[in-house]
């Protein structure tokens, strides 16, 4: 049996801020006019910086996975030993998860060799997610083969679509939504990490760490699926919600990704691909180059300037540059997909 995320006594308690940065203090503080479109230059400026992005190529489900995500941590600054006694929220992906489609859902060895690394540094590692298309989430656990992994490393599963909601003000307003209720494990939680699968998105481009934060939010809140959310605006909420988690890294699991017609229909592409990064924006900037995208034309990044950088002379790369890994994904025939490539195929 999966062990669920035991209820506390108390009253649940957010996490800690980011020590080397106060995102949520200086988004609040700049208040309306970080909202506004004229803000978002000054706000640029006030928070530029360089963040690292670490990317591992020949990467294999069975091979040591626990080293590359080491080695990525350690190459992007961050320092696992500050863990200890803390506890590390994992959250995969698992949107409408099928065992004849691995593409679909992040992989049962890249959650396991993540919570191995949180784990061995001394972190409470507990593994959640609220899948957007299914009520059942055991069905997801089953399908994607993320419950199996979990039974057999002991590791214990939050739902976060049932559990009791708090809800902290949104950080940013990007999005019309003032606050945003979040389940008790993400409020519980010192450290949440995204662990997406790589995919392109018929809607956004692409998906990858920041949209994967979508699954933080409970379905009891905001519905099967989320259109509380789509109705304010994906790219809005999106940054939103990662304006208002208080401290978050990423893994990315490229190793077999999805293009074409994603983030549910499209098909297998093998990248052979691990990526880490601290900053969530510079992250998914770096996996779309690697996607044969622009970032600053996909909708969410060109909001995330409040979050980090998206150029790539702001980004450093300690592991392989993304040049050397650049794989362009198919996209739709359609214009709103047209438009996002740099260099790219069609599908019909």
């Amino acid at each position: 049996m999966i062990q669920h995320h035991p209820s506390p006594n108390g009253a649940a308690t957010c996490p800690r801020q980011r020590a080397t940065f106060d995102r949520r203090s200086l988004l609040v503080g700049c208040g309306a006019a970080a909202a506004a479109l004229a803000a978002w230059p000054l706000v640029r400026r006030l928070i530029a910086r360089r963040e690292a992005v670490f990317l591992a190529r020949n990467q294999r489900y069975d091979g040591d996975l626990q080293t590359t995500i080491t080695d990525g941590l350690a190459a992007v600054g961050f320092d696992l030993t500050s863990l200890r006694g803390k506890t590390v929220l994992l959250k995969p992906n698992m949107v409408e998860p099928r065992r004849d489609a691995p593409q679909l859902s992040t992989h049962p060895a890249v959650v396991v060799a993540a919570a191995e690394v949180f784990g061995r540094h001394g972190a409470r590692v507990v593994v959640g997610e609220a899948p957007g298309h299914l009520r059942d989430t055991q069905l997801a656990l089953d399908e994607s083969g993320i419950g199996e992994a979990l039974d057999d490393a002991k590791l214990p599963f939050a739902d976060l679509n049932y559990q009791d909601v708090k809800p902290l003000t949104n950080a940013l307003r990007a999005s019309p939504l003032k606050s945003i209720y979040f389940p008790r494990a993400v409020h519980e939680a010192d450290l949440v990490v995204s662990l997406p699968k790589l995919k392109t998105h018929h809607w956004v481009g692409m998906t990858a760490s920041m949209k994967n934060l979508y699954g933080l939010l409970p379905g009891i809140k905001y519905g099967w699926p989320k259109n509380v959310l789509h109705y304010a605006g994906v790219p809005e909420t999106v940054v939103d919600i990662n304006a208002t988690v208080p401290r978050a890294i990423a893994i990315v699991d490229a190793i077999d990704c999805m293009e074409g017609d994603g983030p549910i229909m499209g098909s297998r592409k093998h990248l052979g691909m691990i990526a880490v990064g601290t900053n969530l924006a510079a992250l998914d900037a770096t996996c779309a180059r690697v996607m044969g995208f622009e970032p600053a034309r996909i909708s969410y990044l060109q909001l995330a300037g409040a979050l980090g950088p998206i150029a790539d002379s702001q980004i450093e790369q300690p592991g392989e540059a993304w040049q050397v890994l650049r794989s362009p994904f198919q996209v739709l025939d359609v214009p709103h997909l047209n438009e996002l490539r740099d260099a790219g195929v069609l599908i019909s």
